[in-house]
């Protein structure tokens, strides 16, 4: 480290702290340091909800040491305030507002006029410092706010790219659903992952994030369409990880295996109550379910591991069937009219078994 550098980050990390333009109150009991922040509030205000800080201001202060005895007990000045560490002053702040707000400054979140960062700023510390209902509100009013329909449209995936200071990133959104376990957010999120993701778009960042926090429905799809890239699209990848990679490979090498078998697992069918001949109707669904997995998915050229691809085809030759159109191939269920809408229900079902459990052919394992 050169000295210049060295002296400026002594000279920052020795900087006097300021007191904060709005939450530095004058008959507040408590002083606080965030970053080279000072906030002064009142100990009754933080101790709401049963916080972390209840909890805190219940132990018994230490006041042996010369430095408490020379600048008074903890909290009590600006010489020996009580240090956060962790949290951003911008956070801290948001926290203190929505400790101090009056009821109609709440309404507002509540609306289209809601200020979305700072609400994710809230739900994060609340989560941290366990302020339940706060937390609650917060991740709440983020729900409502992303309900709407194109909440989502034109946010930026990483970092907050546009000059809308009060718009979070998806990634930011995501994570806080994540940590607050805000299903109907997280939910919401997922989706607009999802649309990304079938467009190629963001594909490994979508992938780390699922790793991240685990969710599964998407971290399959983001593997399955990082996956018909291709190898040297995923080598050009800067956010890819080795580990990353080696999963693509045994995805692939899954996925082709399960195709070259299914041909031969036919899906049960539900028969219907017209059915005349069960053990005919299935022999004549067996024989379909091959025709159209051999021949009517050969109508596009799809990739041998494409295997969701390849049984969304499957589903639509069987559409086309059940609406009576007649396929190149010759493929037809005309021995049992009847189950012809059940074979269908059981080809979509078997898409969406495909497409719940992608992430499991994506493992370590190659």
């Amino acid at each position: 480290m050169s000295n210049s550098r060295f002296l400026r980050d002594s000279m920052l990390s020795l900087s006097i702290p300021t007191r904060d333009s709005e939450y530095y109150i004058s008959d507040g009991n408590t002083v606080l340091l965030v970053e080279n922040i000072l906030f002064k509030v009142h100990r009754s205000t933080l101790t709401k909800d049963k916080s972390t800080f209840d909890t805190m201001f219940s132990l018994p202060s230490d006041s042996s040491s010369d430095s408490s005895m020379s600048v008074g007990p903890e909290g009590e000045s600006d010489d020996n305030p009580i240090r956060l560490q962790g949290d951003t002053a911008e956070e801290f702040r948001a926290l203190l507002w929505a400790l101090y707000a009056l009821p109609n400054e709440l309404m507002v979140a509540m609306t289209d006029d809601a200020n979305c960062i700072q609400l994710l700023h809230i739900a994060r510390i609340a989560h941290k410092y366990q302020f339940k209902s706060i937390e609650t509100w917060a991740s709440t009013a983020l729900s409502r706010y992303y309900a709407r329909i194109g909440a989502f449209e034109g946010l930026s995936t990483l970092t907050n790219d546009n000059d809308d200071a009060n718009t979070p990133s998806l990634t930011q959104i995501t994570e806080l659903a994540g940590l607050c376990e805000n299903r109907e957010l997280l939910e919401a999120a997922v989706d607009k992952w999802k649309r990304l993701v079938s467009e190629g778009k963001d594909v490994a960042l979508a992938i780390g994030l699922a790793e991240r926090l685990n969710i599964r429905p998407l971290l399959g799809l983001a593997y399955h369409s990082m996956m018909l890239n291709g190898k040297a699209h995923w080598d050009s990848e800067p956010l890819l990880a080795r580990n990353q990679k080696v999963r693509l490979f045994a995805g692939y090498y899954s996925l082709s295996k399960l195709w070259e078998s299914m041909p031969s697992q036919t899906p049960s069918l539900v028969h219907s109550v017209r059915c005349t001949s069960q053990q005919r109707c299935n022999r004549s669904w067996a024989q379909l379910w091959r025709l159209i997995l051999e021949k009517g998915t050969g109508i596009l050229p799809l990739q041998t591991g494409d295997v969701l691809g390849k049984l969304m085809l499957a589903e639509s030759c069987m559409k086309a069937i059940v609406e009576g159109e007649f396929l190149s191939a010759g493929i037809a269920f005309d021995d049992v009219p009847c189950c012809k809408e059940n074979a269908l229900a059981a080809t979509s079902a078997k898409v969406i078994e495909v497409r719940e459990n992608l992430a499991d052919h994506f493992t370590d394992d190659f």
